[in-house]
């Protein structure tokens, strides 16, 4: 069907590995998934960059870390927020601690772009192109925000599946098709805003 092509399309947006280039900086927005920073780690001894930049307190939603989410697995354990979470993951997976920044106010995907720059600004560091690694279904939505705060980095989208959701599988389920059409949603809603003020200025 090809508004399923369509949706797929747009929302499982990635570079292919062979892609990529050396980046200035890996970014993983706020999650409790750890596979994220288990291939940003890959990533890191791959050569691909020298700096890992994970965000994140923890969902607004939840107000605490989703400590439930990680239950079973070889993380298990007591985390106050995203980014301490992330830094174990990495450290476990072999990346030195002086190679991880720290941003642990963030919130929401928003906060992990805005403040993730702060971070950078305040060590003087300048970026010219950057590594996202995120869950596969908030693939666009993590470039299209971080594309906002950072307007002259280019971007390589290298995404993981999480959840039990693909781009091959997402409109198979009830809990996909809520998750990716979410998604689409708040694309909209979200850049709305954004695109009115690029209006004003």
């Amino acid at each position: 069907m090809k508004i399923i092509k369509d949706i797929t399309e747009f929302i499982f947006v990635e570079n292919d590995i062979k892609e990529i280039k050396e980046s200035d900086v890996i970014f993983i927005p706020g999650s409790s998934k750890y596979q994220l920073s288990e291939l940003a780690g890959e990533l890191y001894k791959q050569g691909l960059s020298k700096l890992l930049l994970p965000a994140g307190r923890y969902s607004s939603k939840n107000n605490k870390f989703a400590v439930e989410n990680i239950k079973g697995t070889s993380y298990e354990g007591s985390y106050e927020t995203d980014w301490e979470f992330c830094r174990e993951v990495l450290i476990k997976n072999g990346v030195p601690q002086e190679a991880i920044l720290k941003e642990d106010e963030s919130t929401n995907t928003y906060e992990n772009a805005l403040f993730s720059k702060g971070i950078l600004d305040k060590n003087n560091l300048q970026i010219k192109k950057a590594i996202l690694v995120c869950q596969a279904f908030h693939a666009r939505r993590v470039l299209m925000t971080y594309s906002v705060v950072f307007p002259n980095v280019d971007f390589y989208v290298c995404p993981i599946d999480t959840q039990g959701i693909s781009k091959d599988n997402w409109f198979k389920n009830d809990y996909g098709i809520k998750r990716v059409l979410g998604e689409v949603e708040k694309c909209g809603k979200y850049f709305s805003g954004y695109l009115k003020e690029l209006l004003i200025e």
